[in-house]
């Protein structure tokens, strides 16, 4: 595959993320406090964490691990960053969730594997193929505030996950107001901080393939803060009114 093809494939692709951005502003993604029956057959959503999330990471690394010899530092730092993230949110997070019960909609995780996949091949394919990084970049201004946000926002989304899972009690099944840090501001803290994560990790990669890995985490992540925000003024008349869905005192 040529360079120029490879750019349009991404062009594309943030163009279908577009198109998903707008539809979910309107639908509401059926997993979480949103699952329904309506949406068809539903697995445990454990099990639809780790099927969703797990293939990505698995394609990435069979690109930089097939050509191996033409990475540096740089990249597999870069590498260590997803493999970071992805680890944590596949064999970490949905083992901590308290939902032993709760299903998640088939067509949810049929959907978040072909997410997962595209983007896992852009990545793995531009490490593979057409990164030309340099040790020195390890030294850069870009890689130094790329990495600042990543940390920043890996505290920030693992912080507020962190309170959200505490927020129930052993064998209570309800939801509650958050509150604490973050939360005394926006409703999704956590989806803000996993933003700021992405947005850190574009700016260390410097290449389209991280623009688009960014491009659809805000397209997922907004619109789901946004019904998140609904949500919480819908079922709790007590809501705290100055409180925004995912930017502080913006949104």
């Amino acid at each position: 595959m040529t360079y120029d093809t490879f750019q349009n494939l991404i062009y594309l692709w943030m163009a279908i993320a577009a198109f998903f951005f707008l539809l979910l502003l309107k639908v509401t993604a059926p997993y979480g406090r949103h699952t329904s029956s309506k949406w068809g057959p539903q697995i445990n959503n454990r099990l639809g964490w780790v099927l969703m999330e797990a293939p990505g990471m698995i394609l990435l690394l069979y690109y930089v691990i097939t050509r191996a010899s033409q990475q540096n530092l740089m990249s597999w730092t870069l590498v260590a960053f997803y493999l970071f993230h992805y680890i944590n949110r596949t064999f970490v997070f949905p083992f901590r969730i308290h939902t032993k019960a709760k299903g998640m909609p088939v067509v949810i995780v049929f959907s978040g594997i072909l997410f997962n996949l595209v983007n896992g091949f852009l990545l793995g394919y531009y490490f593979a193929w057409f990164a030309q990084y340099s040790n020195d970049d390890l030294i850069q201004p870009r890689f130094i505030l790329g990495t600042f946000l990543f940390v920043t926002g890996v505290m920030i989304n693992w912080n507020h996950d962190n309170k959200l899972i505490h927020l129930r009690k052993p064998g209570e099944t309800g939801y509650k107001i958050p509150s604490g840090g973050l939360f005394e501001f926006v409703s999704c803290p956590n989806l803000l901080g996993e933003i700021i994560e992405w947005t850190g990790f574009a700016i260390m990669c410097w290449n389209l393939a991280a623009v688009s890995f960014l491009v659809w985490t805000v397209a997922n992540l907004l619109p789901r803060a946004l019904s998140h925000h609904k949500w919480y003024k819908k079922h709790f008349a007590n809501y705290p009114e100055g409180r925004k869905a995912i930017i502080p005192f913006v949104l």
